[in-house]
């Protein structure tokens, strides 16, 4: 059996075995971190916990403007566009990210009491966010680089590293010291600053390059036009905790954030499955063979799909399993977030169309549209209803963006010449309709544990299937 088994794992395509230790990678550094979070809830109060959520929300706001997201679109198309010169371009977008950091930090120092006030963090939490921002962008530019080419192994120990490290020092650091809300977030930059600086000297080393002017106008010109939506789509992340934080409370924006992040848990699967299914439509579009993005499509919405729905179903247990009493009511955002988490994978989808095409205008307008209605929506509803309305307002504004993004990328294929769709959208449609009533269903049957739990084992079920019928997805070798 064991040999069997070995065997067929040899016999998978490469991007099949690279997806798969994606999984791998993402799971555990996901899940080592949702394990974690029973230990810091009850090591820290929900205000102490609130600062380390508020902190993380400013950085992924600050590192658009810090860093412009260098190591996501641009990256992939720069892989595509310059593949005789990836190592040169590479340390070249690196070099561009260190500048960029440099004269934001600068920035913040000119101004430091007038930002503090903005941001609601002490100057202690903002040097160590601009460390972070610093070096741990040359991790990620590798690590772009190593999923380009579906290579696994050094990232997946990494990933490791990274992964136990980052809580087994928060843990150390909170028990050692009554600034517990300080040790989290130090402890938590002191290993990603580590291990960003290894690589910032390695991709510098191997590059050899710190400045390239057509690579810094290139990736300039791609992605300062992208500025809105990679705001844009922090904001449908993040804004909810920070306007919870500041209409309702920081205790309420931790309870929300725990609910959040375990709703969120199946991203785990949709980062690992975009990771391959982002170079592999690249790749099938560059040598004009889309059929097979249709088809593989349909199988990952699917799988995505019913993962999302086992979430909804054992929200109650994840929640007793991650937190304390105290956090319990959140139970009921799990649903909305994890059904937004389903559209969340949906619309990069679309926008791929956008950026391979380099139509970034599109992708802005796009995701502004949803990061308006969020903010709108949260102003709203969140002062009526409470925490529990952020959950749906972020649904709300996930379906907004896919589908602005659904029709961007549709109007992309038709200047580029394409005669019908490459998705098939009656199947998404459909499919979509079923997870967003399974949402509900799985909100009515919380109180009914043995027909919850007959529910979730049934999706599980065909979950399983639709993975051993889909092996051999994106198998195309190019």
């Amino acid at each position: 059996m064991h040999n069997k088994l070995l065997d067929r794992y040899r016999q998978l395509p490469k991007p099949v075995k690279a997806s798969l230790w994606f999984t791998v990678c993402n799971a555990t550094q996901k899940g080592i971190a949702l394990l974690s979070t029973p230990i810091f809830t009850r090591l820290l109060t929900t205000d102490q916990y609130g600062i380390y959520t508020v902190y993380q929300s400013w950085y992924q706001i600050i590192s658009i403007f810090a860093t412009l997201n260098l190591y996501y679109g641009v990256f992939n198309n720069g892989m595509t566009k310059y593949s005789d010169d990836r190592r040169r371009f590479t340390s070249s977008v690196q070099g561009l990210s260190t500048v960029l950091t440099i004269g934001l930090f600068v920035l913040y120092l000119v101004m430091q009491d007038f930002w503090t006030g903005i941001l609601e963090l002490s100057p202690l939490y903002v040097y160590a966010m601009f460390a972070e921002l610093l070096f741990i962008p040359a991790f990620n530019f590798w690590a772009a680089y190593e999923r380009y080419d579906y290579k696994y192994k050094g990232l997946v120990i990494v990933t490791l590293i990274m992964a136990v490290g980052s809580p087994l020092a928060g843990v150390i650091a909170v028990l050692s010291t009554s600034y517990k809300a300080e040790a989290r977030v130090l402890s938590y930059v002191c290993v990603q600053v580590c291990i960003g600086l290894v690589f910032y000297i390695f991709n510098l080393r191997k590059g050899k390059k710190f400045f390239v002017k057509e690579y810094w106008k290139f990736a300039l010109v791609f992605n300062i036009p992208l500025i809105p939506h990679y705001l844009s789509s922090t904001i449908l992340n993040q804004a909810d905790r920070l306007m919870i934080g500041n209409m309702v409370g920081k205790a309420e924006a931790a309870i929300y954030s725990v609910a959040y992040n375990v709703g969120s848990m199946m991203t785990i699967i949709i980062t690992a499955i975009n990771n391959s299914f982002t170079p592999y439509m690249y790749k099938s579009i560059k040598v004009g063979e889309t059929d097979g993005i249709r088809e593989n499509s349909k199988s990952v919405i699917f799988i995505v799909g019913i993962a999302c729905i086992i979430a909804m179903g054992l929200g109650p247990e994840i929640i007793s399993i991650f937190a304390t009493k105290e956090y319990y009511a959140a139970i009921w955002v799990i649903p909305p977030v994890a059904c937004a988490v389903y559209f969340k994978f949906l619309y990069p989808l679309f926008s791929t169309i956008e950026f391979y095409y380099e139509k970034t205008y599109f992708v802005m307008l796009a995701s502004c549209a949803g990061a308006v209605a969020n903010i709108i929506l949260n102003y709203i509803f969140i002062g009526i209803y409470g925490y529990f309305a952020a959950g749906y307002t972020t649904l709300a504004c996930y379906i907004i963006y896919s589908f602005a993004h659904y029709f961007f990328q549709r109007k992309v294929l038709r200047i580029a010449g394409f005669e019908k769709d490459i998705f098939d959208m009656k199947y998404i449609a459909v499919f979509s309709s079923v997870v967003m009533f399974c949402m509900v269903g799985m909100m009515f049957l919380y109180p009914y544990k043995i027909i919850r739990y007959l529910a979730v084992l049934a999706c599980a079920y065909v979950f399983v299937k639709g993975l051993s019928q889909n092996k051999q997805l994106f198998s195309k070798k190019f």
